[in-house]
């Protein structure tokens, strides 16, 4: 893993989280469709590589250039993790820390 890429947040209303997210300065990065009736709603503070997701669930995602070698160490380090899921944004894989708190790696 080089660099946490993606903190997503929880939101009970994404538009309201949205407007104050912007009025702290965040800027709106991509707001598109993501499946299951979702909206994938990305946030970035203006000259900063990591942004927050507003969505349903807490998550850090964390970016990687060699995924299958990421899963591979955290296998050999007796640590569970998720199949690969390659989609039309990238490879991810699901691990969960020992408080069931979400980490994800990605690869573009």
């Amino acid at each position: 893993m080089k660099s946490i890429e993606v903190v997503m947040l929880p939101v009970t209303d994404r538009e309201k989280a949205k407007d104050f997210y912007q009025k702290l300065g965040f800027k709106l990065i991509m707001e598109v469709p993501s499946g299951h009736d979702e909206t994938w709603t990305q946030m970035g503070l203006p000259g900063s590589e990591a942004t927050i997701s507003l969505g349903k669930f807490h998550a850090i995602i964390c970016e990687t250039d060699d995924i299958a070698q990421e899963v591979e160490n955290i296998i050999a380090k007796g640590i569970e993790i998720g199949e690969i899921d390659d989609t039309p944004w990238g490879k991810f894989a699901w691990v969960k820390d020992p408080d069931g708190n979400g980490l994800c790696l990605h690869q573009k």
